[in-house]
């Protein structure tokens, strides 16, 4: 993918993707030194990364604050915050290293993000959001443990998942009631865009 197709796909502007093209740019310099991606998908960032990120944003519109479960190299938190400015994203990262990566593209692009240099379970009590979302971060019932002590009344959870989302969802559905809607990825053929509402535990 292409800068030209994501803005077509996606709908953002010209300003968007320069900054888009800042965060590509730092990522492929911040790679050489720490382990951000997976280096065998650095060619393929606008669609495995950016477009990947992007698909978590149409469910959480009306979402006004965000927290992102560790954000690592800012999928899909920074993505969030350059796509959507108006939105608050908190990045919550336990590894210093890839949160100073954080500051840095935060700073060159001007993002609005709140950098959170801890582990998720941390915060609870101390921060609340109207969406929490995250990417391979943990199974989706430990994410429920760390993500529903954060929301806000009537917030939601949208979370990217791989091929194991339906055993995942099946697992987590045990242990909490919730409203599940299910998307196909975009991006990948046996992922989904998981997004929970109504989350309360049995």
């Amino acid at each position: 993918m292409k800068p030209s197709e994501f803005a077509k796909r996606t709908g953002v502007s010209q300003e968007t993707i320069e900054k888009l093209v800042t965060y590509q740019r730092l990522l492929e310099k911040w790679q050489a030194k720490i382990n951000l991606v997976s280096a065998t998908t650095l060619p393929e960032t606008w669609l495995r990364h950016f477009f990947d990120s992007w698909q978590v944003l149409p469910p959480m519109a009306a979402a006004q604050s965000v927290a992102d479960l560790g954000a690592g190299a800012g999928f899909p938190g920074l993505v969030i915050a350059i796509c959507a400015p108006e939105k608050t994203v908190h990045l919550v990262e336990s590894d210093a290293r890839k949160c100073a990566f954080q500051i840095e593209v935060a700073r060159e692009t001007g993002a609005n993000v709140k950098i959170h240099n801890t582990r998720a379970e941390r915060l609870a009590g101390e921060l609340t959001v109207d969406a929490v979302t995250s990417r391979a971060l943990a199974p989706l019932d430990r994410l429920l443990e760390l993500a529903v002590p954060l929301l806000n009344p009537g917030g939601l959870c949208t979370f990217l998942k791989g091929a194991t989302y339906k055993a995942e969802l099946t697992a987590a559905e045990t242990a909490w009631h919730m409203r599940v809607d299910v998307a196909a990825s975009l991006t990948e053929p046996d992922a989904a865009v998981l997004t929970l509402r109504e989350i309360a535990r049995k």
